[in-house]
């Protein structure tokens, strides 16, 4: 089976998949995250809140973007999010965003929705009587939630989070359809130049399946380790 496989061209492309590639996915992967994470964790607090209003834009939003095909929300972002640029400019052509930004901004909202659920169970298995204490003590709503309430929930859901950002970091290789030089990208164009589909593909699987395979070991590490502190 290996008789032809060319481990030469794995090689030689080392640098320009990994420099320029995997730097681009890891990239991409932590700012996705970070903004996801900060963006789903107020739309989990939306989706808590009293008034009807919010908390129904909240979970119409969550349930819209966990619906859709991600490759279907990369295509509509990249091509409309030039258009509400002049928009809101008042340009009177479509703002160049970047394929990179535009990616970014998908990603984020894409994955708040997700974290935004995640959030949402861990701020709801806090106990209730915290909440009350801190209001008893005279914390505002707002001071509860930042020093009392978020603090544990994240902790609790700090593997999900993690486990999540896995599944992030595997998703980030849908960009290829915009024609963006992630690794997977990268491994695309060193084997249609070179002619060697098989080795570059099999080596960016096993690529990622390495790198995913020591995330979820480490993330099943940090979930016995609060286990025990709990």
């Amino acid at each position: 089976m290996f008789a032809n496989f060319d481990f030469d061209v794995i090689r030689r492309s080392l640098g320009y998949l990994f420099f320029d590639g995997m730097t681009f996915t890891l990239t991409l992967t932590g700012l996705a995250a970070l903004g996801g994470l900060v963006f789903g964790t107020l739309i989990a607090m939306m989706r808590l809140s009293s008034l009807w209003l919010v908390s129904r834009f909240a979970r119409l939003y969550v349930d819209l973007m966990r619906s859709l095909p991600l490759v279907l929300v990369i295509f509509w972002f990249y091509f409309l999010v030039p258009y509400i640029g002049q928009w809101m400019t008042g340009s009177s052509r479509p703002v160049r965003v970047g394929a990179f930004a535009s990616s970014l901004i998908t990603f984020t909202l894409f994955e708040a929705a997700y974290f935004a659920e995640i959030m949402r169970a861990g701020i709801q298995s806090i106990s209730k009587g915290q909440p009350s204490a801190a209001s008893a003590l005279g914390l505002t709503y707002g001071q509860t939630m930042r020093y009392v309430v978020l603090p544990q929930a994240f902790r609790n859901m700090l593997p999900v989070l993690l486990t999540q950002t896995i599944v992030l970091f595997q998703d980030t290789s849908l960009v290829y359809v915009l024609s963006i030089p992630d690794f997977l990208g990268a491994a695309s164009k060193v084997a249609q130049r070179d002619g060697r589909l098989v080795e570059m593909y099999l080596f960016a699987a096993v690529v990622y399946f390495v790198i995913s395979s020591i995330a979820s070991f480490g993330v099943r590490r940090l979930q016995a380790r609060i286990a025990i502190v709990r």
